[in-house]
């Protein structure tokens, strides 16, 4: 009988979603721990939910005392309304969770970034999730996964135009990108989280840094995994 103890940030997100599913569904996990800041309806007997405000998250250090933590933590310029509250929610909540899991003894932390992460790039959006990155890979966890998509694909419960429209340019383009494995490439949201529900299981030591050809590989091995249903 499987003792591996999860903890996921951001089950209420594009990405987030999915990912409980799976969590919750694998017999590899005996136990999913989400924090949110709003109820979630889920309902599953290895599901454990905590309604807290993250900025409240160093009050309950405990919580991070599990095998796997998967940061789906993220927002838009637009949704978080300034630069210091996009900030607050894609560098300061994700690198305290990331600190939060090393001290409880973390050994696989994985965190959901961007293909175009850089911690010295002119674009705001990048420069800090680059930071967060550099901030996350300092604290040296036995293994760390960054994953990288580019545009996500799915259906959101908030309406971004510009990545719609983006959307839609892809959608009429896919004929012609089928052949590539290009890291700017859109990806389905779903299939971020059938990667990082993959990679989840099999830690591997160092940090690595998971593109668009690394989840579509990764997103392929889903079905090998034994599933049960939520």
């Amino acid at each position: 009988m499987s003792t591996h103890r999860a903890l996921l940030l951001g089950a209420t997100g594009l990405i987030g979603q999915h990912l409980l599913q799976r969590l919750l569904t694998d017999p590899h996990w005996s136990e999913v721990q989400v924090i949110t800041r709003r109820p979630i309806a889920t309902e599953h007997e290895k599901l454990h939910k905590i309604v807290l405000p993250l900025t409240q998250m160093a009050s309950r250090p405990e919580l991070f005392a599990v095998d796997t933590v998967f940061c789906c933590l993220g927002t838009t310029l637009r949704a978080a309304g300034s630069r210091a509250a996009f900030r607050q929610v894609d560098f300061d909540f994700c690198v305290q969770a990331a600190e939060l899991a090393r001290a409880q003894g973390v050994n696989h932390f994985l965190l959901v970034s961007a293909v175009n992460a850089r911690a010295t790039s002119p674009v705001f959006y990048s420069r800090v999730k680059g930071e967060a990155e550099a901030a996350i890979v300092s604290l040296d966890f036995p293994s760390l996964s960054i994953v990288q998509p580019s545009l996500l694909l799915g259906q959101r419960d908030t309406r971004r135009p510009g990545e719609q429209v983006a959307g839609l340019l892809f959608q009429a383009v896919r004929p012609l990108a089928g052949w590539s494995n290009a890291s700017w490439l859109p990806v389905e949201a779903a299939q971020v989280a059938d990667a990082m529900a993959v990679a989840g299981r099999a830690p591997q030591p160092g940090t690595r840094r998971l593109r668009y050809r690394d989840l579509k590989t990764l997103a392929a091995r889903i079905d090998e995994q034994p599933r049960k249903p939520v």
